[in-house]
């Protein structure tokens, strides 16, 4: 008879144990992780849209107009005679595009 209410009791604080790990995880799931992940699928979905004439500002603030697009990298022509090479993970954000 003892021994089926120790087993009980064990149980019990086991699971009284676990549970704020599992609800640490889902706060951190929905607070932290699923929102990062929504901002990268923004992200990445931003940079597959890029084409040749939009307006750019990469993330050091260069303000400029795409004027090639290979594979990883971009070229931005900042003025008439300037053109500067860039990763194409250095584009913060389009600022208009070609087709408006």
């Amino acid at each position: 008879m003892y021994l089926a209410a120790d087993a009980a009791a064990t149980q019990g604080s086991w699971f009284n144990m676990i549970l704020p790990f599992v609800l640490m995880f889902a706060v951190f799931y929905f607070l932290l992780i699923r929102p990062q992940q929504k901002k990268q699928k923004q992200r990445n979905a931003m940079l597959n849209s890029m084409k040749k004439g939009d307006k750019v500002i990469t993330i050091g603030g260069l303000h400029g107009t795409i004027t090639e697009l290979v594979d990883d990298t971009v070229v931005l022509k900042v003025n008439d005679s300037t053109k500067l090479t860039f990763d194409k993970s250095a584009i913060n954000a389009i600022v208009s595009s070609a087709a408006e």
